[in-house]
């Protein structure tokens, strides 16, 4: 699990980082005279996180990396422990220096022996002082012992963040499709189906984690004769995670527009052309891969698309609940993950090139025991199918069985980055809870 490790650890650094912020908690270093220490280790840790990418890398073919990693983590919640005893302590000074209105007048007049504790009279004792210039050195050795390992720096979570985008998404679906016939049902139900809303348009969501084949449902759906018969205009854009609405408007613009050519990026001239190419038609928009919880955005995209005419749907794609609530969904349609035997089909198709084992039947036993593996994600096994393509040896899919899903080769692997994006967007203090 060495990427989830690593993803662990950023995470607790970049809490470490929200923390050295806190406002509180700068008074309180000042006060105790402590600041200029806090300062080191945020520059120390803002070099240690730079090489955090390659040091992931490098661990699983070399065992000092590794215990360098191991080290770091260690100290990195020790220093978070050191940092939770700051911030109490400047917790209660907060507290004891805002009084309530009613009693401060009088506690002017009460000698601070009979008050208690005097929040300006704490002092760090020696064994809190000798623990921050433990970590201080910890810290440097840290820094130092990187360089005996020639590892790289980059830019943090966010080349992460970089390295898991996927592509977009086009339109078109793949020939071979199992599963799915009662979802795209379903949802072409929905979609053929003329709702009382008040609305011009209505918003259908297919919700549910990465890989389980929400754009591939949508890819069925949008490709449908049924649905090219109902409705007069329809157009495909993939979001993603830059939620631009003036990119988004140009993009279905463009997908609607016969030379699929528009020049301009003026959002008010390419909503208004927008408007005038829906303008008393019945359309059908996906939206794939959303994840804007902006209301503002929202509406501010929607605005051309109260021109077209009653009936209308756009479908969206998304991994959050949230999302779905914010377009104001009147369906949110929750995909499941593939049976164990149409998740065997997706695995035999992309590794065998075949629907079965029926050529290469002493590899079926093996091959059930790796789609166990996968959860019902049909992403997973086109991935592990895909790594194994033209390989018909046991030892390699023996291989396969016997590693971890997650450190598989990132190059040949789609499965980290349909998943683990989904984890780099978490708040850091939600990230360890996984």
């Amino acid at each position: 699990m060495s990427i989830i490790g690593e993803a662990l650890l950023s995470a607790t650094i970049e809490v470490l980082f929200e923390k050295l912020a806190s406002s509180d908690l700068l008074q309180f270093a000042r006060q105790e005279q402590i600041h200029a220490d806090l300062e080191k280790w945020k520059k120390t840790l803002v070099k240690i996180e730079a090489v955090l990418d390659d040091a992931e890398e490098k661990q699983t073919t070399d065992r000092l990396v590794e215990t360098w990693l191991g080290e770091l983590k260690n100290l990195a919640y020790d220093v978070e422990d050191m940092l939770d005893e700051f911030a109490t302590e400047a917790l209660q000074r907060k507290s004891l220096d805002e009084p309530q209105a009613s009693t401060s007048k009088v506690r002017k007049f009460i000698p601070t022996c009979c008050t208690g504790f005097n929040p300006q009279s704490f002092k760090l004792n020696s064994a809190m002082a000798s623990q921050i210039d433990e970590i201080t050195t910890r810290l440097q050795k840290i820094v130092e012992e990187r360089n005996n390992f020639d590892l790289k720096e980059n830019s943090g979570l966010r080349s992460n963040r970089a390295r898991y985008q996927r592509l977009p998404a086009t339109s078109l679906n793949e020939p071979h499709i199992y599963g799915r016939e009662n979802d795209k049902k379903a949802v072409l139900d929905l979609l053929l189906t003329d709702n009382d809303v008040d609305t011009k348009f209505s918003v259908i969501s297919i919700e549910g984690m990465g890989g389980l084949g929400k754009t591939t449902l949508a890819q069925l759906v949008y490709n449908d004769v049924s649905v090219k018969d109902h409705f007069e205009i329809t157009a495909w854009t993939c979001v993603s995670h830059d939620f631009n609405v003036t990119q988004v408007t140009k993009t279905i613009l463009q997908s609607m527009a016969s030379d699929s050519t528009v020049a301009v990026d003026d959002l008010n001239m390419l909503q208004v052309k927008l408007k005038e190419k829906l303008s008393g038609k019945k359309f059908f928009i996906v939206l794939d891969d959303i994840w804007n919880e902006s209301y503002e955005n929202w509406t501010k995209l929607c605005l051309p698309f109260e021109g077209g005419s009653r009936g209308s749907k756009i479908v969206v794609t998304t991994r959050n609940h949230s999302v779905s609530l914010k377009v104001g969904a009147f369906v949110a349609y929750p995909l499941k993950e593939l049976s164990t035997n149409d998740c065997l089909s997706v695995f035999t198709r992309h590794s065998l090139g075949k629907n079965d084992f029926s050529e290469h039947e002493f590899l079926e036993e093996i091959g059930k025991k790796i789609i166990g593996k996968c959860g019902g994600l049909p992403l997973a096994a086109k991935t592990i199918g895909g790594l194994l393509r033209g390989k018909v040896n046991y030892k390699d899919w023996e291989d396969v069985l016997d590693s971890n899903m997650w450190n598989l080769p990132q190059e040949e692997s789609g499965i980290v980055p349909a998943l683990t994006v989904s984890y780099y967007y978490l708040p850091s203090h939600l990230k360890r809870c996984l």
